[in-house]
């Protein structure tokens, strides 16, 4: 595997191939990383990744500092995955003046859920994909593809519409989301669960199956106050000591609240989401439950 720390170099490199397949990453590498490594294999010519903690999308509250970072595990790990190039820039090769120029996806679509809890979050995270994609496919010929993780499941919808709507030479990919064997979803801010929160951790992840369970029922019943239900699922897990952010379940082509039509019997089949954004002490994990 070639470690590249240097945008020239990487535009270099990657000149004599045709059609790159692409993984972002903020590193602290995981098994989840690891199946995108290896979705993203038969899909082009070489296979690249990038490790790069992204200050623009951390409010100045939030865990920048301290985000786990564990480069030579990573490499190891992304090499033995058979990732054949790791683009891995400082903040002054990716940045070297300030970003000024920002990418301000639709609030419709990045100022809810996450977007309502991590003000700008989405607007960071646009910008730096945009300038990474400008890097790994600005020279190929046939384009190329990238592969992102379900579990930011917003996250994937907001560059899906980016790519879509800039036409840029990309296909992007969902690969579903990795989880641990009691169902929590594989994170990198899972390491800074103490024991009894990590044995509590699956509990987000149950409360979104049963919070799906119980509007599908609803539905079958053709009586839905869907507010209600996602009020009963924001207090039982309130009462096990989390601080949730959110509970909902929405429609998942754009992230709306669905509205009678799309709760009608088979209609909603295949179409809703659950989504949940909840602290456990320090930690805010994010998971979903497409149903």
């Amino acid at each position: 595997m070639r470690v590249i720390h240097r945008c020239s170099e990487l535009r270099q490199h990657l000149a004599r191939f045709d059609r790159p397949a692409f993984v972002p990453t903020m590193g602290n590498l995981h098994a989840g990383h690891l199946a995108l490594v290896h979705r993203a294999r038969p899909l082009g010519e070489v296979t690249v990744a990038s490790i790069f903690v992204n200050r623009l999308q951390f409010l100045p509250h939030e865990d920048f500092d301290s985000y786990p970072r564990t480069f030579e595990s990573d490499c190891a790990q992304l090499e033995a995955a058979g990732c054949d190039v790791l683009f891995a820039p400082t903040e002054a090769e990716l940045y070297p003046q300030p970003q000024r120029f920002k990418l301000l996806p639709p609030p419709e679509l990045a100022d809810i859920l996450e977007g309502q809890f991590r003000p700008g979050f989405f607007t960071g995270v646009c910008t730096v994909v945009l300038k990474l994609f400008a890097l790994v496919f600005g020279q190929s010929k046939g384009g190329g593809h990238a592969v992102f993780g379900q579990k930011d499941y917003q996250q994937w919808l907001v560059l899906r519409q980016m790519a879509q709507q800039l036409a840029l030479p990309v296909t992007l990919h969902a690969s579903p989301t990795e989880r641990a064997p009691d169902g929590l979803a594989l994170s990198s801010r899972n390491a800074y669960l103490s024991p009894a929160e990590r044995a509590e951790a699956v509990q987000l992840n149950l409360a979104l199956r049963r919070l799906a369970a119980a509007v599908a029922a609803a539905v079958a019943d053709g009586a839905t106050d869907l507010a209600a239900l996602e009020q009963q699922a924001t207090a039982q897990l309130n009462e096990r000591g989390w601080q949730t952010d959110y509970l909902t379940v929405r429609r998942r082509s754009d992230l709306q609240a669905p509205q009678g039509a799309d709760l009608a019997g088979a209609a909603s089949a295949g179409q809703l989401v659950a989504l949940g954004a909840a602290r456990l002490g320090r930690t805010r994990l994010i998971d979903n439950w497409e149903f």
